[in-house]
């Protein structure tokens, strides 16, 4: 049973926030975003004036529990530990991760920790999950590196339909051109707020761009999610577009994929690098890595979350579509990215593929660092890595060489999500039961819909 808060962490916190309250207010900030990321992926919001900020961390700001049973179109399902108008909770600001927001002129934020009214985590709380698996590992002597790419579509307009903003080549220099002020506010916008980019670039679809930011511990990489996430959102606002970072956007396009990579370490040493597995995999990093694989099926129900995640994870569309891995094969849903020659000690990582950013960042961090950990902890080897497409191989073939299409719609991820004994130990049944409820009343939402009914339903929640 976890520790619950005691008068030394209140008295701590107490004047962690005056210190930034007093800084926030000689800034001009006038309000404070304290988030939280639902079982639907949605990131949900309340704001005090620093003013209130010290009161805030150190007795938290109420909160319904009832969010964890909120469907993406903000109807609700009720479940055994979830749903209903009874009960209350606790949002506590991480003040160590307090950012001036720079897109939101006026405006700080922080995310949350939700902690029940005796101060205890909620263990529905997927922020206090992630930390949870990251210790864990910590334990083991291990630690893991984390980072997202976050791929997101920018339509021309205010309406409901997408009308792509970005037009030219896929990849094209063309498309950085025409949105060039842009991407130059959303990458200063980042640099302003302390966020390390690694690049920006112009994706396939039209009108859809990708960013990716430097590796930092698995609960940072999550809550930069969230922060980059807003950022892009606010300053395509302020440009008359809008931006949406759903699964899918047209029906017959390409979606938006939330892939995460991941390096486990050992004393200052990259365990996906310079051992004597396959490509240079350690024993460890090896195991880590097939423990994911193994799990991927299950996964999916955290990672590929939305009814319209399913219409992404096609085939031959660089989604990562079988449960497979192998060196830079961009349709394995697991890849092993080693980096150039002389730099592999430091970059070499894996990549899952097969997520996307209707995920909530943090519950998806805890569930593939408890994936990893198992693999590692139980001496777990790979497959044979696999060098082509999947899909151009026969049935026999796939068959013989162990590779299996992962679950084809939500329902078949659910199914497989209830019935592992890895992810139910680490996450507890009260996130197992929450998270197929809430997916099936999204599967109940959508039953009977076109692919394009789906879009359309879907495209502006995220």
């Amino acid at each position: 049973m976890p520790e619950p808060l005691t008068d030394s962490d209140r008295a701590r916190r107490a004047e962690q926030a005056r210190t930034a309250a007093a800084r926030l207010t000689a800034d001009g900030v006038d309000g404070v975003a304290v988030t939280w990321v639902d079982t639907s992926g949605i990131t949900r919001v309340k704001a005090v004036p620093p003013a209130r900020l010290e009161q805030a961390a150190a007795w938290g700001v109420g909160a319904s529990p009832v969010f964890d049973a909120f469907l993406l179109d903000d109807s609700i399902v009720s479940g055994r530990y979830a749903g209903g108008p009874v009960g209350d909770l606790r949002l506590y600001p991480d003040l160590g991760r307090l950012t001036r927001l720079a897109a939101l002129p006026g405006w700080a934020w922080a995310p949350a920790d939700r902690y029940d009214q005796d101060g205890v985590p909620h263990p529905l709380d997927a922020r206090a999950l992630a930390r949870r698996e990251a210790e864990r590992l910590a334990g083991s002597g291990c630690t893991v590196r984390a980072a997202f790419e976050i791929e997101w579509c920018v339509s021309a307009g205010t309406g409901d339909d997408f009308v792509p903003a970005g037009q030219g080549p896929a990849y094209g220099m063309a498309r950085l051109t025409g949105l060039a002020g842009y991407l130059r506010e959303v990458l200063t916008a980042l640099a302003a707020q302390g966020v390390a980019v690694e690049q920006v670039h112009p994706e396939y679809a039209a009108g859809q761009y990708e960013v990716s930011t430097a590796a930092t511990d698995p609960v940072g990489a999550a809550d930069l999610v969230v922060l980059v996430r807003e950022t892009v959102r606010a300053v395509t606002a302020r440009h008359g577009m809008r931006a949406t970072f759903a699964p899918k956007v047209l029906a017959g396009g390409v979606g938006n994929g939330g892939h995460v990579h991941l390096s486990l370490w050992r004393d200052g040493v990259n365990l996906m690098s310079g051992g004597p597995g396959p490509y240079g995999l350690t024993p460890d990093g090896e195991g880590f890595a097939a423990g994911i694989l193994e799990r991927l099926p299950a996964l999916l129900a955290v990672g590929a979350p939305a009814v319209a995640s399913y219409l992404r994870l096609v085939p031959s569309h660089w989604a990562g579509a079988f449960a497979c891995w192998g060196r830079e094969n961009r349709e394995a849903a697991l890849r092993l990215v080693t980096g150039s020659a002389g730099e592999r000690s430091r970059a070499a990582n894996l990549e899952v593929k097969c997520v996307d950013l209707a995920a909530n960042p943090y519950l998806l961090v805890a569930a593939v660092l408890a994936a990893g950990r198992h693999g590692a902890g139980a001496g777990l080897r790979l497959p044979e890595p696999v060098e082509t497409d999947p899909a151009g191989m026969d049935e026999e073939t796939r068959r013989k060489q162990g590779i299996t299409a992962l679950p084809g719609s939500l329902a078949e991820a659910v199914v497989a999500f209830e019935a592992d004994p890895v992810l139910g130990e680490a996450l507890g049944p009260e996130v197992v039961d929450t998270v197929a409820t809430v997916r099936r009343g999204e599967l109940a939402l959508f039953e009977g819909a076109s692919a394009e009914e789906v879009v359309a339903r879907s495209r502006w929640r995220y």
